[in-house]
């Protein structure tokens, strides 16, 4: 299978954790796409979704699925994404498309977490993929001499604005043995907005897209 083939039917299954009547929580990216055009095959099962994006909400309207603000939403039952990167306990880097703020908090949310990925996402240690940090323009300074302090390397994402209004350095170098902690620390750093590590919350099941079909690992 190739990686858009894995991508498609691990979106495919997720439909299959998505209960009847319920307000459905969507990431963002080419996975989170893929899901999307399944979710209309059954929006007339349920209430409507909750974007994490401004493109997640235009591609969710375009279906005809009714479109919520998380602040006029009680709870969520599930929240389904894509991931950069995940390793075996299911905490990931995510944030390649710049919504990891909106991510974030709409799977802070979420009663259910569900990750879709193809199998080159699945890692052993996190920090191949450059980790994504939201932060507050005035201080970017102050951060990238922060986190050169923490052994990273921070690159500004040129001509790239989130939906929040603010910039995102990507950063490079790090060996990422405790996804946890480091999440933590950088939410610290004064001007920060949020970072790209999902590992205290992580997810609570990974359909991994693979050559033999989709694996499900759950906590």
């Amino acid at each position: 299978m190739t990686q858009d083939e894995q991508k498609r039917a691990a979106a495919e299954t997720a439909i299959q954790y998505i209960p009847e009547n319920c307000i459905v929580g969507v990431g963002t990216g080419s996975t989170a796409n893929y899901f999307i055009d399944e979710l209309a095959r059954i929006k007339h099962k349920i209430e409507g979704a909750v974007a994490s994006s401004e493109a997640t909400s235009r591609r969710l309207k375009a279906h005809g699925i009714k479109v919520f603000d998380l602040n006029d939403v009680d709870s969520l039952n599930v929240y389904v994404d894509g991931a950069d990167e995940i390793n075996r306990d299911l905490q990931m880097i995510k944030g390649g498309g710049g919504a990891l703020t909106r991510e974030k908090i709409v799977a802070a949310v979420a009663k259910t977490f569900i990750c879709m990925a193809d199998q080159s996402k699945f890692v052993q240690i996190l920090g191949m993929f450059p980790l994504p940090v939201e932060i507050i323009p005035m201080a970017r300074g102050h951060i990238a001499r922060e986190i050169m302090r923490l052994g990273g390397q921070p690159v500004l994402r040129e001509n790239f604005i989130t939906d929040n209004g603010n910039i995102i350095m990507d950063v490079r170098g790090l060996h990422i043995l405790h996804p946890a902690e480091l999440e933590a620390t950088l939410d610290q750093i004064t001007g920060v907005v949020t970072n790209g590590l999902f590992a205290r919350r992580g997810a609570d099941v990974l359909l991994l897209g693979t050559d033999q079909g989709v694996q499900t690992i759950a906590r």
